[in-house]
């Protein structure tokens, strides 16, 4: 019987694969007389965007079947929490920074001051970004983590301008 969060994520890794997911983390914590059992997963490599709810609560439903049939848990009840990674997640492998590209990054590198900069590609030896106008190549070996910057709408210089002042071309807003 799996007794802690090691062993229950090697009893749900391949449940969550079959699914065509990834098993980011498992985390298993006591709230009062109950176990809340926090999933974490994520898309692979191959696909671009987020996790739909239909695909979280598909495997919500395989990974309690798993643990009631397994009785993985003992006979304490648990709440199941299945969930993605959010935006404050840290890049720390390669496929979360292909999920991060377009963003505004922040890299935290060994040796170095951190570097912010638009993710413009993932390569297999490192990440590029955009800082400014200047194209900075951060290879694997030299980059501790990553972190996306939450950005706001950018407001435009044109910021409360009325739109249809400058068009040209007789289009309306």
């Amino acid at each position: 019987m799996p007794t802690n969060d090691a062993q229950l994520t090697a009893l749900l890794d391949p449940v969550v694969t079959g699914t065509g997911l990834v098993l980011e983390d498992v985390v298993v914590s006591t709230v009062g007389r109950r176990r809340l059992v926090r999933v974490v997963v994520d898309l692979p490599d191959d696909e671009i965007g987020a996790v739909d709810l239909d695909r979280v609560a598909a495997v919500s439903r395989e990974i309690g079947d798993t643990l009631d049939a397994t009785d993985a848990l003992g006979q304490a009840a648990y709440a199941l929490e299945v969930t993605t990674p959010g935006v404050d997640r840290p890049l720390t492998e390669r496929r979360h920074w292909l999920r991060a590209r377009t963003r505004l990054v922040r890299a935290e590198r060994d040796g170095a001051e951190p570097v912010t900069g638009r993710l413009v590609e993932v390569t297999d030896a490192g990440a590029v970004l955009l800082v400014g106008e200047v194209r900075t190549e951060l290879g694997w070996d030299q980059v501790r983590r990553g972190v996306v910057e939450v950005e706001f709408r950018k407001v435009s210089p044109d910021a409360g301008k009325d739109e249809t002042e400058d068009r040209t071309d007789g289009e309306e807003a």
